[in-house]
């Protein structure tokens, strides 16, 4: 199936379609700096208030910096989105790499009309760094 149908603003599709699925890119990482509320009803919800985490370049002409993240939980933004056709369900989940380095996010379904808000990341004790524009996600049709 062609992903690529269902996905807007990709950053290099060759690259990004080489895998079983669609590879989604990180736009920006936020830090949760001060806590959301959730109730039953939902008539007191509250976004959490986030910071940017700002890139820093490894040499003044490199095009791209990296996040250099610490142990915690993170908000991720893609470059990508979606567009989850009427009658199915796309699945959002970690890439290998990014796994066996010891950080993920859930696996996330998304149905028809479901945008893909920022996504919780977390990062292990020994911390990783994520490059601008990296691909972190798959998405796989359900």
């Amino acid at each position: 199936m062609d992903l690529t149908a269902f996905v807007d603003d990709l950053v290099y599709e060759p690259t990004q379609t080489e895998s079983r699925g669609l590879d989604l890119t990180v736009d920006s990482i936020l830090r949760v700096t001060e806590s959301g509320r959730v109730d039953f009803g939902g008539g007191e919800l509250d976004k959490a208030e986030t910071e940017p985490v700002e890139t820093e370049k490894r040499d003044p002409d490199d095009d791209y910096g990296w996040w250099e993240l610490s142990a915690g939980v993170y908000l991720i933004e893609y470059n990508e989105t979606l567009s989850v056709p009427e009658g199915m369900t796309l699945v959002l989940q970690t890439r290998d790499a990014v796994r066996t380095r010891g950080a993920f996010h859930p696996t996330l379904h998304l149905g028809t009309g479901e945008s893909l808000d920022p996504v919780p990341l977390t990062v292990g004790a020994g911390g990783i760094k994520i490059k601008e524009n990296a691909r972190l996600s798959t998405v796989l049709a359900d």
